[in-house]
């Protein structure tokens, strides 16, 4: 049995772009159950990024400097070095994956939630499979950080997932560009 069987992703909400010129940001807001130190183990942690993102590390990156990113789940797996610039525990981590940067805020939402926002700038033309594909892996962040067991759902596998596909659309609506020719 998959661990995705019981899993439909919720709407396409809480993102939007900043666009200056050429370069799009997706900004993606969640709201999670969980406190900020639980959430920031989950996205510095090589042993808790292995269940939810789209990469590996070689090293936590909850420390400023250097780390190797692995792609998973790409048609062609890659190695990019990646620069953590700050690691500011639990509130805000920011580094680079290949020519892209990535921002991780995490704001402490009453009692025992966080408000978790992603800046992640992305070519425009891949904008809306961005968002979808970010969207998924929040959730899994989320079902794991609650001990729910999850299934990495990245790459070709999370585009083929019926989820995906419905969030890619409806991302492609709401910012208002092209969905590719397959």
């Amino acid at each position: 049995m998959s661990k995705l069987e019981n899993y439909t992703p919720g709407p396409a909400t809480g993102a939007t772009i900043d666009k200056n010129g050429d370069k799009w940001t997706l900004v993606l807001v969640r709201e999670l159950a969980h406190p900020p130190a639980k959430v920031w183990i989950a996205l510095t942690d090589p042993e808790h990024l292995q269940h939810w993102a789209p990469f590996d590390s070689d090293r936590n990156l909850g420390s400023v400097g250097t780390a190797q990113l692995s792609t998973v789940g790409a048609p062609k797996p890659t190695v990019a070095k990646a620069e953590i610039k700050r690691a500011d525990a639990p509130k805000l981590l920011e580094y680079n994956w290949g020519e892209q940067d990535i921002r991780w805020q995490l704001e402490p939402l009453g009692e025992t939630g966080t408000r978790l926002t992603l800046w992640h700038n992305i070519d425009r033309r891949y904008i809306a499979m961005g968002a979808a594909g970010w969207h998924l892996c929040i959730d899994m962040l989320g079902r794991l950080i609650a001990g729910q067991s999850v299934e990495r759902l990245v790459g070709a596998a999370a585009m083929q997932f019926e989820g995906w596909q419905r969030l890619h659309a409806e991302y492609a609506a709401q910012f208002g560009v092209e969905m590719p020719k397959w």
